[in-house]
C-alpha cells in the first residue's frame, strides 16, 4: 500500500474488493482496514472506522480514491461493535441511507450501551474493579462528579437495522458472503467468508474478512462484556479458542483482517494462537501457586509494555482479560476461588495425587 500525507491509502485486492485505512486517534494500532465490496446494488462496507472528524475525512477520501462516494453505499456489515469498527456507521447511514448489519449478541451490547445512563456504567465499573482487588487510587476517578470525569468513547453507537445470521449468506446481490460466528473478542464477533474463487487463484477456499478474530501478528484482546443486570457467567476465552478452530478448518486462501495486513495459511496462524493461549494459561497457573486477585494477576501478567507504563483505561482492559483467563481455568478445573476471600482470590488446583494439573487439549 502506498501513502502520503496528502492522499488516502487504498489498495485493490482484486475481484471487486478494495481496502482503505481509517485512522484511530491516539492508538498504537494506527488505523482500521475498512473494506469496500462491490455488489450488483452498489458498494458495501465491511466496518467503518472510529467516530472522529479525521477518521471520517479519511473514510470519505478513501472511498473517493476507490471511485465511490458515500452516497452510493448500499450497506454496512459490522464484524463487531468496537468503536474502531462500528464508530462511523451512523454517519455513513445518515449520508447514504445504507443499512447496517450486526450479529444479535453485539447488537444487544449496542442497545444496552445506548439505554444505560453513563452514571450506571461508572458505578458498575467501580464495583467490578473493587471486587477484582483494584486499589482505591485506581477506582477513585470513576467516583468523581460527572463534570470532572473523562467521557467514554462510543456511548451512543448506531443501532443496526439488520441482523447477521451465522451460517447464512448476507444480502449482497452478486456475491457469496457467508457469516461465520466467531465469539471471543466480543460475544457477537463475526468473520465473513467470501466463497468465491480467489482473483489470483491462490490455493484454498475463498477469502476471509477476519475482523479482529484472526490477525497476522497481534493476539486479540479477550475480555468480559456483561450486562450489569445479568449474573450469567460466561467463558469468552473458551468461546474464542473454539472459534479459532472453526476458522482454521475453513482453510481460506487469504485472510483480510481489520488491522495490519493480509496474509495466508490460516491454519498455521490458528495453531500459533492456540499454543500462545495454552502457554499463557500454564504460566498463569504458576503465578497462582499463591492466591491472587484478578488485579494482582494482571499486574504480574506479561503485556506489551511494563505495568507501570499502562494507562488507567488500558489497566481496566488488562484486568478484564485476566478475569477471562481465570474463568477459563476455573471451568477447566485447573484453578478455583479461595472460599471466604474478599476481594476474591484464585489459586491453582492441586490434584489429589500431587501432580501438576494436566494442560487442556489444543
Amino acid at each position: 500500500m502506498k501513502s502520503s500525507p496528502s492522499e488516502p491509502t487504498t489498495y485493490d485486492h482484486g475481484g471487486g474488493v478494495r481496502s482503505l485505512r481509517v485512522p484511530i486517534p491516539d492508538n498504537p494500532l494506527g488505523h482500521t482496514l475498512v473494506y469496500v465490496v462491490e455488489t450488483e446494488r452498489g458498494p458495501v462496507l465491511i466496518d467503518t472506522g472510529w467516530d472522529d472528524p479525521a477518521s471520517w475525512d479519511a473514510l470519505t477520501a478513501g472511498l473517493g480514491a476507490c471511485g465511490v462516494s458515500v452516497a452510493e453505499l448500499h450497506g454496512v456489515v459490522i464484524t463487531h461493535h468496537h468503536p474502531d469498527h462500528h464508530g462511523l456507521s451512523g454517519q455513513v447511514r445518515d449520508a447514504s441511507g445504507a443499512w447496517v448489519a450486526m450479529h444479535s449478541a453485539d447488537a444487544s451490547i449496542v442497545r444496552r450501551t445506548r439505554e444505560t445512563r453513563p452514571e450506571r456504567w461508572y458505578t458498575y465499573m467501580a464495583a467490578k474493579l473493587t471486587a477484582a482487588g483494584a486499589p482505591e487510587e485506581h477506582i477513585a476517578p470513576l467516583r468523581r462528579p460527572p463534570a470532572r470525569r473523562r467521557a467514554f468513547p462510543g456511548l451512543a453507537p448506531a443501532l443496526p437495522d439488520r441482523e447477521i445470521v451465522p451460517g447464512e449468506f448476507l444480502d449482497l446481490p452478486g456475491r457469496r458472503l457467508r457469516a461465520i460466528w466467531t465469539p471471543g473478542h466480543t460475544p457477537g464477533h463475526v468473520c465473513l467468508h467470501l466463497e468465491e474463487d480467489h482473483p489470483s487463484q491462490l490455493p484454498g477456499h475463498g477469502r476471509l474478512f477476519s475482523g479482529d478474530h484472526l490477525l497476522p501478528e497481534i493476539t486479540p484482546h479477550i475480555g468480559l462484556y456483561e450486562d450489569p443486570d445479568d449474573a450469567t457467567v460466561t467463558d469468552p476465552l473458551g468461546d474464542y479458542l473454539d472459534s479459532l478452530e472453526r476458522v482454521g478448518r475453513l482453510a481460506p486462501a487469504e485472510i483480510l483482517p481489520a488491522h495490519q495486513h493480509t496474509f495466508t495459511d490460516a491454519p498455521s496462524r490458528v495453531r500459533e494462537l492456540l499454543t500462545h493461549h495454552e502457554d499463557r494459561l500454564t504460566g498463569l497457573l504458576t503465578l497462582l501457586a499463591t492466591p491472587l486477585t484478578p488485579w494482582q494477576l494482571a499486574e504480574r501478567m506479561e503485556w506489551n509494555r511494563p505495568w507501570e507504563r499502562i494507562a488507567h483505561g488500558s489497566r481496566n482492559i488488562a484486568v478484564s482479560e485476566a478475569e477471562a483467563h481465570l474463568r477459563h481455568l476455573v471451568k477447566q478445573g485447573r484453578a478455583e476461588a479461595v472460599t471466604g476471600s474478599e476481594p476474591v482470590t484464585y489459586v491453582t488446583v492441586q490434584p489429589a495425587d500431587g501432580r501438576a494439573p494436566s494442560p487442556s487439549v489444543i
